[in-house]
């Protein structure tokens, strides 16, 4: 769905978007279509059950607008909004993340705990097998680490395995890291991994989950997640996976959202590998170094500089000298994808030739 300009939500009309989002069979199609016939989620709540039925809703929805379970879980969400570090993202507001919101199907509501800000910021996703070998941790480790300097949030599932190794590793050089659940956010999963995403939040990361706050872990779920996780980010690294693995399906996602998809190939005779040669002899860059996956994000910003441009400088810079741009008003201003444009000021960053603060672009002038 594409974001429209939008009002500040009413708490009103805030607590209804919660009632709905919580409605059995309701997912962002059917929010994005209810939201569209009735002008908002409001009037969508007290719309009679005949309208609802005209618009091809099933009668469980619609039956359960009233349900005190989901008014509670409505109110509750009110409350949990109200504590420091709790964050709500809904997709018609400028704070959602201007990537993510280009999906065929994106969250229409966000609950993020930690740094909403840092959404907006260039990610790479790692994901890979929740059982993986030692060398294969300690890839992902080394990868983190070295993605994480250059300056890259780094983006994951907080499932076992090579997800959290990812997060750990991210957090071990002091970068950023970003935690997407297949729950919600006060019904953790794994509780093993609770700890890191305590550690992740208290250090200006983030966790994040599109499910109502108590959502547990239904096998369904998680696919939906794994669209996320690709969605935020530039490309997705898998770094150890089987033919079978959940991280074939986040590959197959960004690749069908025009990300890039990178793979790390092993042994022929060890099975973690063959999800990621599956993914190579499919098209997926071969990854051996953290350059590799450099050079394909600086080949999006081989564009010729328009004539009027300087060419010692860049052309987004010329732009960031004139004003602050959000990456999104970059991407507008240039004619750029966003994902390039995003590219482009990862590499600025690093070059300490712009700086992001509070969710806006800026020319270094020094």
């Amino acid at each position: 769905m594409m974001m429209s300009a939008c009002t500040p939500v009413s708490p009103a009309e805030l607590e209804a978007r919660l009632r709905l989002h919580r409605l059995p069979e309701i997912g962002p199609k059917r929010f994005s279509k209810l939201l569209e016939a009735f002008g908002s989620a409001s009037k969508a709540i007290s719309a009679p059950a005949s309208a609802w039925r005209s618009l091809g809703m099933p009668a469980s929805s619609a039956d359960a607008r009233r349900c005190p379970d989901v008014r509670d879980g409505a109110s509750h969400a009110m409350r949990w909004l109200e504590r420091p570090g709790h964050h709500l993202l809904m997709w018609d507001q400028a704070d959602y993340p201007a990537l993510l919101a280009q999906i065929p199907d994106p969250p229409p509501l966000l609950f993020v705990a930690g740094d909403p800000l840092i959404l907006e910021n260039p990610q790479l996703a790692m994901v890979g097998s929740r059982r993986a070998s030692r060398p294969g941790m300690d890839t992902a480790t080394a990868f983190s680490r070295s993605l994480a300097g250059a300056g890259f949030v780094i983006n994951s599932g907080l499932a076992l395995g090579i997800d959290a190794a990812a997060h750990q590793a991210a957090l071990d050089v002091g970068g950023l890291t970003i935690g997407v659940l297949g729950t919600g956010l006060e019904n953790f999963y794994p509780q093993r991994n609770r700890r890191l995403a305590d550690a992740m939040i208290a250090s200006g990361s983030a966790v994040v989950s599109e499910f109502p706050l108590d959502a547990g872990p239904t096998p369904s779920n998680f696919p939906r997640r794994n669209r996320i996780i690709s969605g935020l980010s530039l490309g997705v690294l898998v770094v150890e996976a089987s033919v079978a693995s959940g991280s074939l399906i986040t590959a197959r996602l960004a690749a069908e959202q025009g990300r890039e998809v990178y793979a790390i190939p092993g042994s022929i005779h060890h099975p973690g590998a063959r999800g990621c040669h599956q993914l190579i002899r499919d098209g997926a860059v071969l990854v051996e170094t953290i350059e590799h996956i450099l050079e394909a994000l600086r080949g999006w910003q081989h564009l010729p500089l328009s004539t009027d441009t300087p060419k010692a400088d860049h052309p987004l810079l010329a732009l960031l000298h004139a004003a602050p741009h959000t990456s999104e008003a970059l991407a507008g201003s240039s004619g750029w994808g966003l994902p390039k444009v995003l590219a482009a000021l990862t590499e600025l960053e690093m070059d300490g030739r712009a700086v992001c603060e509070n969710g806006r672009w800026l020319a270094r002038t020094s």
